[in-house]
């Protein structure tokens, strides 16, 4: 091998591993951060107030509650088994992110343990500590770790059932927010309800990011004009399509288009003025990776 390639080889393979490297430290640093929040939701703002979440999280508080031990043992105990399923079903770097996760977690649950809540009035405490838990977890989950055994045995349990994994984990926490309203009372499991819809909400922001994607497919007579508008004006790249009508069997020239959540109102725009009748669709995207979908200066 000549001297000059096996030198750009060593700097192509010392390049990657710095990549690799500043991967591992941004999920670490993630995950840590996502897991503190997690910490910081439950004993700044729910388990003083007997508010619950739902999953592992929320049956550790009405267990904490019931044996007046510290939350975070139960956070540790409950999810170690989830954990060796999550290794053989998905693998063993979600393993190892779950476990850092949890372990941040139940550690930052017992130095917060002896703080006093910000605030007891359970609407604030619902919002507030349903916004922190939702942004933590998220943040987990975004970097390939999790904090919540449920999702693992809803996995299990779809492949034997006709139920989607979303359905089951819907019953097995309505089940849990429902069992609070037994243990805590019927405000408290209600105050619950919210904390947990709030939290559920913020996940999904911070999963897809408050700059979310937007697929567009547009079907019109009149695809070249508004395909040369939207590349002008929106200065983002359009690809062209083929289709065919099944009723009609004519063929059908298809736009389709990438844009953020903030340019969708102007592309519907763009769409109306040349062709009021167009068929328009529009759907979320959680990731785009590749192609030209970085914006175009437009001049």
């Amino acid at each position: 091998m000549p001297e000059e390639m096996f030198k750009k080889l060593q700097q192509q393979q010392a390049q990657h591993m710095k990549m690799s490297k500043s991967k591992l430290l941004r999920r670490i640093l993630l995950i840590f951060i996502g897991s503190s929040l997690v910490s910081v939701g439950l004993e700044i703002f729910l388990v003083p107030n007997n508010i619950i979440d739902g999953g592992i999280v929320g049956i550790s508080i009405i267990l904490a509650h019931l044996s007046k031990m510290p939350i975070s043992v139960f956070l540790l105990l409950l999810n170690l088994p989830f954990l060796f399923l999550g290794y053989k079903q998905i693998g063993k770097t979600f393993a190892l992110s779950t476990l850092f996760a949890v372990l941040v977690m139940s550690v930052g649950t017992a130095l917060l343990h002896p703080v006093p809540a910000l605030t007891d009035d359970p609407l604030l405490v619902s919002v507030f500590g349903g916004i922190t838990l939702g942004i933590g977890v998220g943040m987990v989950l975004r970097s390939g770790g999790s904090l919540d055994g449920t999702e693992i045995i809803a996995i299990l349990i779809s492949k034997k059932t006709p139920f989607s994994v979303g359905e089951i984990i819907m019953f097995i926490n309505l089940f849990i927010l429902s069992s609070a309203g037994f243990v805590f009372g019927s405000t408290h499991a209600m105050y619950s309800l919210i904390a947990y819809f709030i939290a559920y909400k913020m996940i999904d922001a911070t999963m897809e990011g408050f700059d979310e994607s937007k697929a567009v497919w547009i079907i019109s007579d009149k695809n070249e004009q508004i395909g040369d508008a939207l590349l002008q004006r929106l200065g983002r790249g359009v690809t062209y399509l083929n289709g065919e009508g099944a009723f009609t069997g004519a063929s059908k020239r298809i736009i389709f288009i990438v844009i953020t959540r903030l340019e969708e109102a102007k592309c519907k725009s763009i769409v109306e003025e040349h062709d009021p009748q167009a068929f328009l669709a529009v759907g979320n995207i959680h990731d785009v990776r590749g192609g030209r979908f970085k914006k175009k200066d437009i001049h």
